[in-house]
């Protein structure tokens, strides 16, 4: 990584993760090497509402706890409806099965 702008890193490791699994802004700073900068990781991917970028995950990036903390930056679109699709149970804007779920890019991209 860090060949490009840390939002297009951001993007490229989002892309990665797998249909029903979800990941955190912090598991993601992280394995970018900028622990502590779970913030910027929510910037960029305000982002992915622009055009060219509705390839991007988004929807499945939640905070260290399983809530939905992004889903009010989903123009037309329910962050929670997205991730239902993906499989995945939501209840109370939070993630059921949290852990489970969790795929941590530091551990997975070896």
């Amino acid at each position: 990584m860090h060949k490009n702008s840390f939002f297009e890193d951001v993007f490229e490791v989002v892309r990665l993760i797998p249909k029903g699994k979800i990941s955190t802004y912090g598991a993601i700073a992280e394995y970018l090497g900028t622990k502590g900068a779970a913030r910027m990781v929510g910037w960029a991917l305000n982002q992915c509402n622009d055009t060219g970028k509705e390839n991007i995950p988004a929807h499945r990036v939640v905070n260290r706890k399983g809530l939905l903390t992004g889903k009010i930056h989903f123009r037309g679109k329910s962050m929670g409806g997205l991730l239902r699709a993906d499989g995945i149970q939501i209840s109370n804007n939070q993630i059921m099965d949290f852990e489970n779920l969790l795929w941590e890019p530091r551990k997975e991209l070896l």
